[in-house]
C-alpha cells in the first residue's frame, strides 16, 4: 500500500497557492531531427488525478497533439479514487490496460506493480534513437530520481518511470523567530540547529518550540527521516534496492552504524525542543503549527513552501528562510532523501511506444520547466537554474532546493513489507525521546531488524 496515499491531497491543497505566481506557458520542444509524428493519427488514454502536474499537462496538450499528430484521452478523476482505478486500469480486460500512460507514484506503489508484472520498462525506448531525441538529456534529471523505479530484469537494471514532481527535505525557518532569539544566524551545521532549537524553547519559556517535526509513530514518518539519516551519512551508497539501512544484502542491515544512530538521534534531539503534544503530531499538525508562527524550525517536504508563502492563507508568508538540511557529515555537504510522483506506461498498453512520445514531451526541459511552475518541484536541475522558473519562488527556496537536488536520493526501499521495517526504525527516535541512548537503541534495532529478515 501506498503510505503517501492520505497525505498528498493536502500538500496539492497548498500548491494551488503556486500557480498564482507561475507565469503563462508557451513551451514546446524543438521538433528538429526527430520524428515526433511518427504515429500521427494514433491515439492514446493517459490516466491521472487531478493535481498541479495535471494543470501543466492540460497547458501543453494541445501543443503535443499538433506537434504529434496524436489524440488524447486525459482522464483525471479526484486522488482519493485515483489509486484503486488505477490499479483496476492496470489489469484491464481483454489482454490490455486500460491506459497507455499513467501517473505513477514512484515508491512502493511502483515497486509493488513491477513486481506483479504491470508496468513496462522504459528501458528500450529510452535507448532508441527512433522513439528518443537526441537532446532529451536525462543526465538532466538527478541520478538518485531516477533510481526509484529502476528495478532489475533479465540482469540488468532498467528505468520504468520518469519523474514529474518531487519533494525533498529541506530546513524551513521562522525569520522573525531568528532574529529574535538567535540574533539572525541561521544554522548551518546540524550541531547549530540542535543547539539553537533548544535555544529558542528555553529563551521564549516554552511559548516558541524550537522545533517542530512529525513525531507520531508512524511508517508514514520514513521518507523524512532518510533524509536526516542521509545526511548524517553522507556519500556512503544508498542507492536501490536497499537504500541507506542494508549494506549489499538484506542479511546485513545497519541499524547499528554509528553515522545512522546519530541521524536518528538528531531528529529526536529537535522532537525535544519541540512542542509538549510532538508525539501526537503527523505532518498536517506539524505544518499548520509552523505555520501558526509556532515554532522557530521545521524540516519536512519542500513543497509546504508555496502554501507558506500565500499571504492569504499563511501569517508567515514572506518571512521564511530556506535552506538544505543543515550539514552532519564529515564531506561537509547537504544530503537529504525525496519522494516524486512520475509517469509510467502499463505493461500491456496498447500504445506503448506513442505513450513513449507523450512522457518525453511532458518531460522534456522545455515542459518540465513550464509544468513545473504549476507545483514548484520540476525535477530537472536545469530548470532551478533557469530564471523564469527561479521568479515563481522566493529566492532562498529555489536556493535550496537547487543545493538539496544532486546529492539526494530515493527514500524507496525495494522489499516487500517494508513498513514494517520502517515502523522500527520510528521506534529508534520515539525510544531516543524518551532516554534511551542512541547507541543501544540502534542496537537494539539491529537486532530485531536480523531477526525480520531472517523471518
Amino acid at each position: 500500500m501506498n503510505i503517501h496515499r492520505h497525505k498528498t491531497m493536502f500538500r496539492e491543497t497548498m500548491l494551488v497557492a503556486t500557480s498564482t505566481m507561475a507565469f503563462g506557458m508557451t513551451a514546446s520542444p524543438a521538433l528538429a531531427d526527430f520524428a515526433w509524428d511518427q504515429f500521427s493519427g494514433g491515439s492514446i488514454t493517459v490516466m491521472m488525478p487531478e493535481h498541479p502536474v495535471t494543470d501543466g499537462v492540460r497547458t501543453v496538450l494541445e501543443q503535443f497533439e499538433g506537434d504529434t499528430g496524436i489524440d488524447v484521452n486525459l482522464l483525471t478523476m479526484a486522488e482519493d479514487l485515483y489509486f484503486d482505478r488505477m490499479e483496476v486500469a492496470l489489469r484491464g480486460s481483454g489482454g490490455n490496460a486500460q491506459m497507455d500512460v499513467y501517473f505513477l507514484p514512484m515508491d512502493s506503489t511502483a515497486y509493488t506493480q513491477h513486481t506483479n508484472g504491470l508496468v513496462h520498462s522504459l528501458q528500450g525506448f529510452i535507448d532508441s534513437p527512433d522513439l528518443t531525441a537526441a537532446d532529451y538529456d536525462l543526465d538532466d534529471i538527478p541520478a538518485g530520481f531516477l533510481d526509484s523505479t529502476k528495478y532489475e530484469v533479465g540482469g540488468s537494471w532498467q528505468y520504468h518511470g520518469i519523474p514529474a514532481s518531487f519533494e525533498t527535505y529541506i530546513l524551513f525557518a521562522n525569520l522573525d523567530h531568528v532574529d529574535r532569539y538567535l540574533d539572525g544566524k541561521m544554522p548551518t551545521t546540524m550541531e547549530e540547529l540542535i543547539g539553537a532549537a533548544r535555544q529558542v524553547k528555553e529563551e521564549s519559556g516554552g511559548a516558541v518550540a524550537g522545533a517542530v517535526l512529525r513525531g507520531i509513530r508512524s511508517d508514514t514518518l520514513i521518507d523524512t527521516i532518510t533524509g536526516f539519516v542521509n545526511n548524517s551519512v553522507g556519500s556512503d551508497d544508498r542507492s536501490a534496492p536497499y537504500n541507506v539501512w542494508f549494506s549489499g544484502d538484506w542479511t546485513q542491515p545497519k541499524l547499528d552504524d554509528p553515522d545512522i544512530v546519530r541521524g536518528l538521534a538528531n531528529y529526536a534531539e529537535l522532537m525535544k525542543a519541540g512542542p509538549v503534544n510532538i508525539q501526537a503530531m503527523d505532518w498536517p499538525d506539524a505544518s499548520q503549527f509552523f505555520m501558526a508562527g509556532g515554532a522557530a524550525f521545521f524540516i519536512d517536504a519542500s513543497l509546504f513552501a508555496p502554501g507558506f508563502e500565500n499571504p492569504d492563507e499563511s501569517p508567515i508568508a514572506g518571512r521564511i528562510g530556506y535552506s538544505v538540511i543543515p550539514v552532519d557529515n564529515d564531506e561537509g555537504e547537504p544530503f537529504t532523501a525525496h519522494w516524486q510522483w512520475g509517469f509510467g506506461i502499463p505493461q500491456n498498453a496498447a500504445n506503448a511506444e506513442a505513450g513513449w512520445l507523450f512522457i518525453q514531451y511532458m518531460s522534456n526541459a522545455d515542459n518540465a520547466t513550464a509544468i513545473g511552475k504549476l507545483h514548484g518541484g520540476a525535477p530537472r536541475l536545469s530548470t532551478w537554474a533557469d530564471p523564469e522558473y527561479a521568479s515563481s519562488f522566493p529566492q532562498a527556496y529555489v536556493d535550496a532546493v537547487a543545493a538539496a537536488m544532486p546529492n539526494s536520493q530515493t527514500s524507496v526501499v525495494q522489499r516487500a513489507g517494508w513498513s514494517e521495517f520502517a515502523l522500527r526504525i520510528v521506534d529508534v527516535i520515539q525510544d531516543i525521546y524518551g532516554g534511551a541512548e542512541p547507541g543501544e537503541a540502534g542496537a537494539a534495532a539491529q537486532a530485531d531488524f536480523l531477526e525480520m529478515v531472517a523471518n
